[in-house]
């Protein structure tokens, strides 16, 4: 401002047009200002109604809402209230432009229709990597955000959220409840944040990786509990960076089910890590399941990572099939129904420090088996391995038809049949563990059993 009054006495123009340049600095001033968040937050809520939207949870307000997200408003505010919609909300990032559907917590989507209650449709075609992402995609299309709201299913086949080709999508503290799938990623996405979300009691996935290329994906600070097909589950496709942090998931039929068996591409990369996984009934529950595939007569998915976390009470805690590359450590593991550990079809297998026993409050004795199993397994090692209490297994830790398995410095204490059962092995090491029991009188107890095998050091 000081820079235009100087200009004008040095020039000599008159002062009438100074004040009209004043006049004007002034509005652009005041635009900015009505520009504000809360600013635009008033006026989108303004808007909704004026598009007839009631949301009192009997008229339907599928017409009103989608004519303001097609109007390019900014991003729509729901205030409290219960929005009935009849039909999926259509959003077409490069027709509306960058938006958000933002509530306080106390705004309502209730989807009476089938299909999802949002649909978000990019065009990004491209990956990861910036020279890949059009100018369109950056100014039309860049991180869709769904913040602050629940989505609650009254149809049969109602989704909550379902997204194909976007980029950066963005959904934190959402609640979905009584859908299908809760999240559902279709087709190609990329640089996906799910946080700080409830994902309860839904009929299928809290999130769904259907056949999607997908890349960067990260679940974080999340209850994915009660969905009936599963808590985080991604099948064929080709995803990669696949990361699930500081999460509960619970009580969902498989908790993390990870299956690229025939899939082209496959799930890699996976990070599980900090995440509490408990409790499924069934057969086939599982905390953490990831089926690899083998398409050139080897494991070739991979890349596993799973750290401190605490697992319990399903049938098979931690199940690996067809994967390589995978690490295990630092987990506290208990009431495997039949497995604390199942690693079968696999190589490129470290099984680092890990507690694999009992808590008595839980009273797990007469159902769980807690067993531990490596099985057709190419190259493993295993050390520092805690395992106590294993019932009704064959024994403690079971190395059946591996090869090139380095087992040390295993603890394995107070299992009921044996502590170590070693069959047909080939070019193992194995020395240097303690195996005890708390009765060693006992007359079918031995501490190690060793069928068949070749070049192998085996040692108490």
């Amino acid at each position: 401002m000081l820079n235009i009054v100087r200009t004008f006495r040095s020039t000599g123009s008159s002062f009438a047009v100074l004040l009209l340049l004043l006049s004007a600095a002034m509005v652009i001033v005041s635009v900015g200002k009505a520009d504000s968040p809360n600013a635009l937050k008033g006026a989108a809520q303004q808007d909704v109604f004026d598009f007839g939207v009631v949301g009192d949870g009997r008229h339907d307000d599928t017409a009103g809402l989608q004519q303001w997200l097609e109007a390019g408003r900014p991003g729509m505010v729901l205030p409290k209230g219960d929005y009935k919609i009849t039909r999926p909300l259509v959003i077409e990032l490069d027709k509306v432009g960058v938006t958000s559907i933002v509530g306080d917590g106390t705004a309502r989507i209730v989807m009476a229709g089938a299909g999802p209650a949002i649909r978000l449709i990019g065009t990004h075609e491209g990956t990861a990597s910036p020279k890949t992402v059009k100018l369109n995609v950056w100014l039309n299309q860049r991180m869709p955000i769904i913040e602050g709201i629940e989505i609650v299913g009254a149809h049969e086949e109602a989704d909550g959220i379902e997204a194909l080709k976007t980029m950066q999508l963005t959904i934190s503290q959402v609640a979905i409840r009584n859908t299908r799938h809760a999240i559902h990623l279709v087709e190609r996405n990329r640089n996906v944040i799910i946080a700080n979300c409830h994902l309860y009691e839904n009929r299928g996935a809290g999130v769904f990786l259907d056949d999607v290329d997908l890349h960067q994906i990260n679940i974080s600070a999340s209850h994915i509990s009660y969905n009936q097909g599963g808590g985080v589950v991604s099948k064929g496709g080709g995803v990669r960076n696949l990361h699930i942090s500081g999460s509960d998931l619970e009580a969902n039929v498989q908790n993390v089910l990870i299956d690229s068996d025939g899939s082209a591409w496959g799930t890699a990369e996976v990070s599980i890590t900090g995440c509490t996984l408990q409790h499924s009934e069934g057969e086939n529950s599982a905390n953490v399941r990831f089926i690899g595939a083998t398409p050139h007569g080897e494991p070739c998915w991979g890349l596993v990572s799973i750290a401190n976390n605490i697992l319990s009470d399903v049938e098979t805690n931690i199940d690996i099939r067809q994967a390589r590359d995978v690490s295990i450590v630092g987990n506290t593991i208990g009431s495997g129904y039949q497995y604390n550990l199942r690693v079968e079809d696999s190589m490129n297998v470290v099984v680092g420090a890990n507690v694999l026993a009992r808590n008595p409050p839980y009273r797990d004795r007469d159902t769980c088996d807690n067993a531990v199993l490596f099985k057709n397994c190419d190259g493993g090692t295993i050390t520092g391995l805690h395992i106590r209490e294993t019932l009704r297994a064959d024994a403690g830790l079971i190395l059946e038809k591996c090869r090139r398995f380095h087992v040390t410095g295993c603890t394995v204490l107070d299992c009921e049949n044996a502590g170590l059962k070693l069959t047909d092995l080939e070019e193992c090491e194995i020395h240097d563990n303690m195996v005890l029991s708390a009765d060693e009188a006992a007359k079918d107890w031995q501490p190690m059993i060793v069928t068949g095998g070749r070049k192998n050091r085996i040692e108490p």
